[in-house]
């Protein structure tokens, strides 16, 4: 299911004329699991975490820099949604809204999102911090997908999907 998936996320991103550089691996779990295997890529390498709002019912991916403390207290204060209402989503909601699960979150899923239902909120480092690549799993925790920013960028407002910036330091 995630090959196939994978596959239509990349031939979503030859029609838009987005190179990209893919580096295959054990499936890993978590940001710590996957750094070994891209110690020699050119870039930064992202962790997304899966949100809800509580009160809302409102989903939002948070798409951060891997070394970056993302405090969600903090978070749902800037957001508007207030302090202690953003919890992680549970995986058949992920499964529903980007067709990912547990582990395999990532923005390049918004491709998935067809009715624009979740936010994303972008780590600004990613876009404005000079990066060669920014690194995402490409719909399966096997694999670590780079682009360059410009064309996270435009993929992402070709998705539907402007991203709220967000400063994580």
């Amino acid at each position: 299911m995630s090959e196939d998936l994978r596959a239509e996320l990349q031939k979503h991103l030859e029609t838009l004329n987005i190179q990209t550089s893919c580096v295959d691996h054990p499936p890993v779990y978590t940001v710590e699991e996957m750094m070994p295997h891209l110690q020699d890529v050119d870039g930064v390498v992202t962790k997304n975490l899966f949100l809800k709002d509580k009160k809302k019912k409102s989903l939002w991916l948070v798409s951060a820099r891997h070394d970056r403390q993302v405090n969600l207290n903090d978070l749902a204060k800037k957001l508007g949604v207030g302090s202690g209402n953003l919890r992680f989503a549970d995986e058949a909601t992920m499964l529903d809204k980007l067709k990912v699960g547990q582990g395999c979150a990532t923005a390049l899923a918004l491709l998935f999102d067809k009715d624009q239902s979740v936010t994303l909120v972008l780590d600004q480092d990613l876009l404005e911090g000079g990066h060669q690549m920014v690194f995402f799993h490409p719909m399966t925790n096997s694999a670590t997908m780079g682009l360059r920013p410009q064309d996270l960028l435009r993929f992402l407002k070709e998705t539907g999907h402007d991203p709220v910036l967000e400063n994580f330091e």
